[in-house]
């Protein structure tokens, strides 16, 4: 690929990245179970997975407009390579990823009822998403038995895929792989989340505040 289609993709990838961050939430369940607040939460007509979720979502949906008025007023003003009828898609993609986000978050989260120090993994986790999805470098670049690995895996979808997509480099076949994997990834971290959540409340004792 030409220069133009680096940049463009570097700066789609960049916004998106921080449309499907989730780093912040997970603090905020880590540090509740550790300090007993939880407790509060639990009494309350909806479960700890849906209070957490429905408030990602929401912030999530409510600053996704603005998030993106800066990245195509730069592609705009300097003709960047980008397909905008593929963008809808590539959005649909990105939020639904954003579920796969917070079932890791919620099963990290849930480690916190039998470990301390669990945010240490939230770190940890950035750090990987931050190669795996794509954000670091195009996952073009990597060795090609490495980049279909890469891409077969649900985190491609944070930022490879949608981004690529938009710019460019691939067509519909992959953006299908994307879907396809973070379904497989969503029942996957459900299935897990659950069974860590119930062993959490067998062993969780509500002394905190």
């Amino acid at each position: 690929f030409e220069q133009p289609y680096y940049i463009a993709y570097a700066l789609w990838a960049t916004f998106i990245s921080r449309a499907t961050a989730n780093w912040t939430y997970e603090f905020k369940m880590v540090e509740e179970i550790d300090q007993g607040s939880i407790n509060s939460l639990l009494v309350r007509p909806m479960t700890y997975f849906e209070y957490y979720f429905s408030q990602l979502m929401g912030y999530k949906v409510a600053t996704a407009f603005f998030s993106f008025i800066f990245p195509i007023l730069i592609v705009i003003g300097f003709d960047l390579p980008t397909d905008w009828s593929r963008t809808p898609i590539a959005l649909l993609l990105v939020f639904y990823y954003l579920i796969f986000v917070y079932g890791m978050s919620f099963c990290i989260a849930c480690l916190a009822f039998h470990f301390n120090k669990v945010s240490s993994l939230t770190v940890t986790k950035n750090l990987a998403l931050w190669l795996l999805t794509g954000e670091l470098f195009p996952l073009d670049l990597m060795p090609e038995t490495l980049k279909k690995i890469f891409i077969m895996m649900p985190f491609s979808s944070g930022v490879y895929i949608p981004a690529g997509f938009i710019t460019g480099r691939f067509g519909w076949d992959v953006v299908g792989i994307g879907f396809a994997s973070v379904t497989v990834g969503i029942a996957i971290v459900s299935l897990l989340g659950f069974v860590l959540w119930r062993k959490g409340m067998r062993a969780y004792v509500g002394t905190g505040a």
